[in-house]
């Protein structure tokens, strides 16, 4: 057995998760990401990832009566883990949600999904929605890093499969109330199902992605979960035996945290790690884009000559993406076309295959390394870019942007994730029923029944 077990300390966490004193600091949070979570559902929910999930979920078991829960963002219903699954794949359409950079996971959509899915079905609160999303949060964000996340990146093994399914697991074992005992067979059916591959990065579409970051785990957490309170049994120690999950020699040296994965529990929170995303584009991108806009009240599209954008990390992957929302040569084209950043048009892939104009902007674009703006060793995970725009007349504009608001190191307010909430909503709910989801979600423990909010969001 290894020298330090952590299986016992997670399950009592988890099992306790519904009683347990939970700071107001963590609730807020907590209520925050529940909005930016249902806010992205309502803008994404038609897209192709979103409705490529919810065609299949209802054409699996759309006619469900028993143990039938509401696709997020719609009137359609479909059983339970369909809905969850239809539910958490629209959350992440588009690069718009919640990520923990730390760990590389985007939680919510599987999380939230998953604890509004249950409390629909089975007639639960708000507060215990409330209290199963941050105890799934801190599993999403934990595990990852317990794991190591150089290591899963050397193993080609996608934290952003792992983080949401243990995630999942987490906060359907609390909002179902599983007891303790229950809580071991829980984490080995999430061990036995935890994957993804980084060739998630290939993809064009946007939906392999959304399956990986999202749907895989909404799926398979709430399965876990529900396995184990009909009494499937398993590995019981699958954290802690020298044969288990966890004590594979990829999980093992590198940059492995075990010690992390209980440290604190119920004390600090995973959400204060927890970032948003304040444009509709991937996280490491959002420097640049924020920069760029600051930049064009003094640019003119026909007058650019060049755009050069140094930035840190792996900015090969942000200069040749074929997925738009990823891709700075594209984003930094239509900001200077269309003189702001459009939501749809972050999206487009015909756009960015077909306009000449843009392709004629993406050739004078170029995307680089730049080693000085690399976080040291140790230091917790930045992102940052600098942006030089060389006009036609000689003219040379430059901005560096050392964070982006909505980074951990500079969280948004309340004020700005409610705004972000309302900009996202109103297009397709209205202003006023918009305003009427962030007050219910700003109220959730209030709630008797959660699954009001599947309703207030539906269209």
């Amino acid at each position: 057995m290894s020298a330090l077990q952590v299986g016992p300390a997670l399950s009592a966490y988890i099992a306790r998760s519904q009683t347990a004193v939970i700071p107001e600091r963590f609730r807020s949070l907590g209520r925050l990401h529940i909005l930016d979570t249902l806010a992205s559902i309502v803008a994404c929910r038609d897209l192709d990832p979103a409705r490529l999930a919810r065609d299949f979920a209802i054409a699996q078991s759309g006619d469900a009566r028993r143990s039938a829960a509401t696709i997020l963002g719609t009137t359609a219903t479909a059983a339970l883990g369909d809905a969850a699954f239809a539910s958490a794949m629209a959350a992440h359409g588009a690069e718009i949600n919640d990520f923990i950079p730390s760990a590389f996971v985007q939680p919510g959509p599987a999380v939230v999904s998953v604890a509004l899915a249950l409390a629909e079905q089975r007639g639960l609160s708000g507060e215990a929605v409330l209290r199963a999303v941050i105890t799934g949060y801190e599993l999403a964000g934990r595990i990852p890093k317990a794991l190591g996340v150089g290591n899963l990146r050397r193993a080609g093994i996608a934290n952003h499969g792992i983080g949401p399914v243990f995630g999942a697991g987490a906060a359907a074992a609390s909002i179902l109330g599983l007891a303790e005992d229950r809580i071991p067979d829980l984490i080995t059916y999430c061990a036995q199902q935890a994957g993804g591959s980084w060739q998630w990065l290939l993809d064009v579409e946007h939906v392999e992605k959304s399956f990986v970051f999202a749907g895989m785990g909404a799926r398979a957490g709430l399965n876990a979960a529900l396995m184990a309170e009909a009494g499937f049994t398993g590995v019981r120690d699958s954290l802690d035996h020298p044969e288990g999950w966890m004590a594979s020699k990829i999980f093992t040296g590198g940059d492995a945290d075990r010690a992390g994965l209980i440290e604190g529990l119920g004390e600090r929170t995973e959400l204060i790690h927890t970032a948003y995303k304040r444009y509709p584009v991937g996280g490491p991108t959002q420097p640049a884009v924020q920069g760029l806009l600051e930049l064009l009240p003094d640019l003119d599209a026909p007058a650019v000559d060049s755009v050069r954008i140094e930035m840190p990390g792996r900015w090969q992957a942000f200069r040749d993406a074929a997925m738009p929302a990823l891709n700075l040569r594209y984003l930094t084209a239509i900001m200077l076309i269309d003189r702001r950043l459009d939501f749809v048009s972050a999206q487009s892939l015909e756009r960015m295959a077909s306009d000449p104009v843009v392709h004629d902007l993406m050739a004078r674009v170029d995307v680089v390394h730049d080693p000085a703006q690399e976080t040291p060793p140790g230091q917790p995970r930045t992102e940052s870019a600098r942006i030089i725009v060389t006009l036609k007349d000689g003219v040379v504009r430059e901005i560096y942007v050392p964070h982006v608001v909505g980074f951990p190191s500079h969280p948004m307010s309340a004020n700005e994730v409610e705004a972000k909430a309302l900009e996202l909503m109103a297009p397709a709910l209205g202003a006023a029923r918009a305003k009427e989801v962030v007050r219910a979600v700003a109220d959730i423990e209030t709630l008797p029944r959660a699954g009001v909010l599947a309703q207030l969001i539906a269209t």
